[in-house]
């Protein structure tokens, strides 16, 4: 799960992380009246998205001379009307995708003086199963080129969880960063604050960039992203209150909502499969047979009838999506239940596109025979080699 800026910053805020002062504004009229709240005399408008990259963005309904989706401001009416500028556009970067995301919400707040821009970002290593901290001399918006053109900028380690955080590592990063005299103080202080922060929130990863050393040499958080930990919100009231659904696909939160693993693809073959490991399988032989899958759904082994329903109606629902391919292998699910939910989806829903099923395991034949009495115009496949053959061969023709 994602946050926005505002609600990173007001956290990193309640930690005692140095931040500046900001307000977030829902509505343009309100604009002025955020903004006048604030010293200035520099304010910095930023649009409210969970994607990076906003300041090299640009708003699909371009006007001449028009700037990304992070503005300076010299004055409380400038703020004003940058931000009812942007406020209901929509806003395209490279994590967003041509087709952008819309801007809801605005938040301003006052700008500060920069010597130096630093990365820093703290995620869980999957290959160590630690949290790492990341950092680099490079802060800014080009992070990614640095990550790839010169990677030995970039420090990179772990920290032991029998140990957890030491003064050292934020020594570590401190020297890496170039920092002197109190800087060095500030900074050991801050990475035990975020370390903190990380574990106490369940965090999956918390990025900094940039972090500077202001023009009085202190340090300062000047934007922030977090990612949770989806199967710890539960423990977190006020992280999961964050939550902003609109920011999300809806047909993932459809999907969540009937507590179904659902991930959308850039491909053309719907996927309905139980279980991670055979899902994955069935992504890789559909690219093996020569198309792109358009989605991960594990129905997973408890799913009922209107589970299956809900998650047939989230794959026709994607216009991308060419054919379907059904691949249940029944263990504690049952084939049965699977072949009830995609009749009662097709019946209600219709069907538009080929589909092949494949079913084996508990209760095959009375699955078989539920598919095969429906009246449904269905291709059956006797394995997933046979399945993946026919699906490509029917939307490709």
């Amino acid at each position: 799960m994602n946050i926005h800026e505002y609600q990173a910053k007001a956290l990193l805020r309640d930690y005692g992380a140095p931040v500046s002062d900001g307000r977030i504004v829902l509505k343009s009229e309100d604009a002025k009246t955020a903004a006048a709240e604030l010293d200035g005399p520099v304010w910095v408008v930023k649009a409210q998205i969970h994607a990076g990259g906003r300041g090299k963005g640009h708003f699909k309904e371009n006007e001449a001379g028009e700037k990304g989706g992070v503005r300076i401001a010299k004055s409380v009416g400038e703020a004003a009307e940058e931000a009812e500028r942007m406020l209901g556009r929509t806003l395209v970067t490279h994590q967003t995708g041509a087709a952008g995301k819309q801007v809801n919400r605005i938040y301003i707040e006052d700008g500060a003086g920069i010597e130096t821009e630093l990365y820093l970002a703290l995620l869980v290593d999957r290959a160590t199963s630690r949290v790492s901290f990341v950092c680099s001399t490079e802060g800014g918006m080009d992070i990614e080129e640095v990550a790839a053109e010169t990677p030995e900028k970039i420090l990179s380690f772990s920290v032991d969880p029998a140990t957890g955080y030491q003064p050292y590592h934020g020594r570590r990063i401190a020297f890496m960063l170039g920092l002197t005299g109190g800087q060095v103080k500030q900074c050991v202080k801050l990475m035990g604050t975020l370390y903190k922060m990380f574990l106490e929130k369940d965090m999956e990863m918390l990025e900094i960039n940039p972090l500077i050393v202001t023009t009085g040499g202190d340090l300062k958080c000047l934007d922030a992203k977090m990612g949770f930990d989806g199967n710890a919100v539960y423990r977190h009231p006020d992280i999961a209150q964050l939550r902003d659904e609109s920011e999300e696909d809806p047909k993932e939160l459809a999907a969540s909502k009937y507590d179904l693993n659902y991930i959308a693809l850039d491909g053309e073959i719907g996927c309905m499969v139980n279980g991670a490991g055979l899902a994955m399988a069935t992504m890789d032989i559909i690219k093996l047979y020569g198309a792109e899958p358009a989605n991960f759904l594990d129905v997973g082994g408890g799913a009922t009838t209107e589970k299956v329903t809900e998650a047939f109606k989230i794959i026709t629902s994607d216009p991308n999506v060419k054919g379907i391919l059904v691949n249940i292998f029944g263990g504690i699910m049952r084939c049965d239940v699977i072949a009830e939910g995609v009749v009662t989806a097709v019946k209600e829903v219709g069907l538009q596109v080929p589909l092949v099923v494949r079913l084996e395991g508990t209760n095959v034949e009375k699955g078989k025979e539920i598919i095969n009495t429906s009246g449904l115009n269905v291709i059956a496949a006797d394995d997933l080699k046979d399945g993946a053959e026919k699906i490509v061969k029917a939307v490709k023709g």
